[in-house]
């Protein structure tokens, strides 16, 4: 036999930027990223937008569009930015790659332009896939809109669309440009999408940082109004940790068997599903992490006290801890949930590996789980959940 072979090493470079007013004149950050390549002309720019964002901050686009105009000597921005929708159910079917694909094509943007988005973290996926596939990949910038994609996704490396019913079948690993996090988009969410984030910062300090716990514990009530200050460190505490996890975690692309920083996911993704979408992702790791900790309870892993904790935590930032997609099937007299265990084995290679907690701050992994331990944890966690809605709550509570 003969044969050639040499190892092939690649450096990437992974940044969170964090501004306000990224597309007010005076800021200079977007130009000074967009002209770091040495270059005798101005750069070309493809801008897509959220269509929920754009609703929610109509002066958006002018804005881009005002800002490349000032900064035209570095920045060409090739048509008014498109407006494409988000959400998950964008996710859902090519057509909003393909859209990206054809103006890409339409207005020669190469690998030395550039493709920046703003939205949800959904949409950016989207956007992502667009830009890791044309040309084989084109630069691509981040601005998520949203608490959970600032603290998350957004600031991930991953890119995918749903396919034959699971969700991200078609991505891929493609790190951006650079991600810039723009506390100011924020501003015109609602309630229930800036909560939202607050559910992957629990996740991560309940696995990795229980000095960070406990921060979120001191400051839920003032993240429960959504206090400004408050709501940025989290923003910047919880993303530090995902590139930490990225850059030095020993598998960012995710190649061996285990998601380490999915805890509380396997059921969330399924009840998604579940639900047509109906539960958001937020919502639905929330769920997903209250099962995990009764469930980490129930084995004997985890201590009755660090479980409450948990669990009440994401009661005091205002989740709801059930939903009725969690109840059994009654043709099968189980839970199709357990159906989700199936697909993160699936999704894994073969070998199930669930991340469960041994204590606030330490997560570790198991290879099985006991379906009749989860039915439990799930009856436990209706219980928990009618108890709550029959107590009566203290006025201006």
């Amino acid at each position: 036999m003969d044969s050639i072979e040499r190892t092939i090493q690649v450096s990437w470079r992974h940044r969170v930027l964090f501004t306000d007013h990224l597309f007010d004149p005076k800021n200079l950050l977007l130009k000074n990223v967009l002209a770091e390549a040495p270059r005798s002309q101005a750069c070309k720019l493809l801008v897509v937008v959220d269509m929920a964002l754009a609703e929610a901050q109509p002066q958006l686009a002018g804005l881009i569009s005002d800002y490349c105009a000032l900064h035209g000597q570095h920045i060409l921005l090739v048509c008014p930015p498109l407006v494409q929708p988000g959400g998950e159910q964008a996710k859902n079917c090519w057509a909003g790659v393909s859209e990206i694909h054809r103006h890409t094509d339409q207005h020669h943007i190469d690998r030395h332009s550039y493709l920046l988005a703003v939205g949800g973290g959904a949409f950016l996926d989207v956007a992502g896939l667009a830009a890791a596939t044309a040309h084989r990949g084109v630069r691509h910038l981040r601005v998520p809109s949203t608490t959970l994609s600032q603290c998350d996704s957004g600031v991930g490396v991953k890119n995918g669309v749903n396919a034959f019913g699971k969700k991200n079948f078609i991505g891929t690993f493609a790190p951006p440009f650079a991600v810039i996090n723009d506390f100011q988009l924020l501003t015109s969410l609602s309630p229930r999408d800036k909560r939202a984030g607050f559910a992957e910062a629990v996740k991560v300090a309940c696995i990795r940082d229980g000095s960070f716990f406990s921060d979120i514990e001191r400051d839920a009530p003032r993240l429960r109004q959504f206090e400004g200050e408050t709501m940025r460190r989290l923003v910047r505490r919880c993303a530090e940790i995902h590139v930490d996890h990225i850059a030095s975690g020993g598998d960012p692309f995710e190649s061996g068997s285990a998601r380490p920083l999915d805890f509380g996911h396997w059921a969330a993704h399924k009840l998604e599903q579940l639900s047509a979408f109906r539960i958001r992702h937020g919502e639905a790791v929330a769920i997903g992490i209250a099962l995990d900790v009764i469930y980490s309870r129930r084995m004997g892993y985890l201590d009755i006290g660090s479980a409450e904790r948990v669990l009440g935590l994401l009661e005091t930032l205002g989740f709801e801890l059930f939903a009725p997609e969690l109840d059994a099937d009654q043709t099968r007299l189980e839970p199709q949930l357990l159906q989700a265990l199936e697909d993160f084995r699936e999704h894994l290679g073969g070998s199930l590996t669930i991340t469960l907690l041994r204590a606030i701050g330490l997560g570790f992994e198991v290879h099985e789980m006991n379906e009749l331990c989860i039915v439990d944890s799930i009856k436990e966690l209706q219980e928990r959940h009618v108890r709550a809605r029959s107590t009566p709550q203290l006025v201006g509570a």
